[in-house]
């Protein structure tokens, strides 16, 4: 069959699977959303955003904030990582190139969701951006270090700057205010990446210094390629900085793809991507804490003991130990970015985490595609999320895609887009200068 017959039979599928009737947004927030009932088809939903430049337009922010874009035309921008001088690094990268397809429906949501990606190819690299005068304006920019796998996860401990790739965790040696690595990096160890069906490496440091935490994706949705493919994967590990020994901490995370560790007690949290084809409100992706040796149920259940009739056999023994997650986002928002605020953010925005959702693709009504706020009271979520970056999604084409958030010490936040490739800078409005005037 020629590619361009395909692509219309893939089309067509979809249209039909997008008419199956009425495609609600339902309000799934908090630590105990409503779960409907289970839905499959035989061609799920798939709908994804034409993609469309930004123009003279920018993302929207709360009043009191300003955004601006303090880095343009990168090579599929993902994470970032702010430096103790103020530089910014940003890790460019598209993985995930040898992940079958392995039934039709496969290949059909593939080619659609390759639609509302950006064509330019994945940089395999780290690009540095700094600040010369502090003004907010990121002046300065260099390539850190190339050749790279995909990279995704970043953190530095001492002079330490650690890259999680796809297929491994690497280290270089970091000096303060250096602009280019010294030289190629250190394989520290291997990840996963037979398949690589979820291919990006989520990775934050321990508060003391002595662990790194790598999150690796599932080979599947729900286990469809069998639990061999799966070991080492759905799952967080604990690494140990001095020895490179690691272990399993906590398990039954379908997609963890963001990490970040709580300032002040040094929770371990994630934001998870939950399963597909169980209909538009199911099943809801979250923000949790992590817990040592915690199972978090997939593949066998969803939001604790909800058991996902799909996965066979079944395995009531694990479904019995399956932790409830701490907070619904909502489902098929595709989180990958958290980020704790701090007092620095001020007004409404200091105690909590910000989340970036890249957007859905399985549903009528696409939703996701912004950065949410999500309040913190007593250490834990409370409340609905609040909007904070929005505008990505304009009269059904979307215009941008958030990836990684991270908050500057200065009091601004970090916005990796990889549609637009643009790194945006949220920051709270200065007060006028004596003497200054008026604009």
């Amino acid at each position: 069959m020629r590619p361009t017959s395909f692509l219309a039979i893939a089309l067509a599928c979809t249209a039909l699977a997008a008419c199956g009737g009425s495609d609600p947004d339902q309000a799934q927030y908090g630590p105990d959303p409503t779960l409907p009932d289970q839905r499959t088809s035989l061609i799920p939903n798939i709908e994804i955003s034409t993609p469309a430049g930004w123009g003279n337009d920018r993302p929207t922010v709360p009043a009191g904030y300003t955004i601006e874009a303090i880095a343009t035309d990168l090579k599929i921008p993902r994470q970032t990582l702010i430096l103790p001088n103020g530089d910014i690094l940003v890790a460019e990268g598209k993985g995930g190139a040898n992940a079958p397809a392995m039934r039709p429906k496969d290949i059909i949501a593939g080619i659609i969701k390759k639609r509302g990606t950006s064509p330019v190819k994945g940089g395999d690299r780290l690009t540095l951006l700094r600040d010369v005068d502090a003004d907010g304006r990121y002046e300065g920019r260099s390539v850190f270090a190339e050749n790279l796998n995909a990279p995704y996860g970043l953190a530095l401990i001492d002079n330490m700057l650690f890259v999680a790739n796809q297929d491994s965790l690497v280290r270089f040696d970091y000096r303060p205010g250096q602009t280019r690595a010294a030289g190629p990096p250190r394989t520290i160890i291997d990840l996963p990446s037979y398949i690589n069906h979820h291919w990006t490496k989520a990775m934050t440091a321990s508060a003391d210094g002595r662990f790194l935490y790598i999150g690796n994706g599932s080979n599947s949705n729900i286990g469809e390629r069998g639990l061999a493919a799966e070991e080492g994967r759905a799952m967080v590990w604990q690494v140990d900085v001095a020895t490179g020994a690691h272990r399993p901490f906590a398990t039954g995370l379908r997609n963890p793809t963001a990490l970040a560790v709580q300032p002040g007690s040094g929770q371990l949290w994630a934001v998870v991507n939950e399963r597909d084809e169980l209909g538009p409100n199911l099943v809801p992706d979250y923000l949790t804490s992590v817990r040592d040796g915690g199972f978090y149920g997939w593949p066998y259940s969803y939001w604790g003991e909800n058991v996902d009739t799909r996965m066979k056999p079944a395995d009531p023994v694990k479904v019995r130990l399956a932790i409830r997650p701490d907070y619904s986002l909502g489902s098929h928002r595709a989180p990958l970015g958290i980020a704790f605020s701090t007092s620095t953010m001020g007004g409404n925005f200091a105690d909590g985490a910000f989340v970036g959702q890249h957007g859905s693709w399985n549903r009528a009504t696409p939703v996701g595609y912004k950065v949410v706020f999500v309040r913190f009271r007593s250490g834990h979520p409370s409340g609905p999320p609040v909007d904070f970056v929005g505008g990505f999604l304009k009269d059904g084409k979307a215009r941008g895609r958030p990836v990684g958030v991270t908050v500057d010490p200065r009091g601004a936040l970090i916005v990796a887009d990889d549609l637009s490739n643009t790194i945006w800078r949220i920051a709270p409005n200065r007060p006028a200068q004596p003497g200054a005037s008026a604009a």
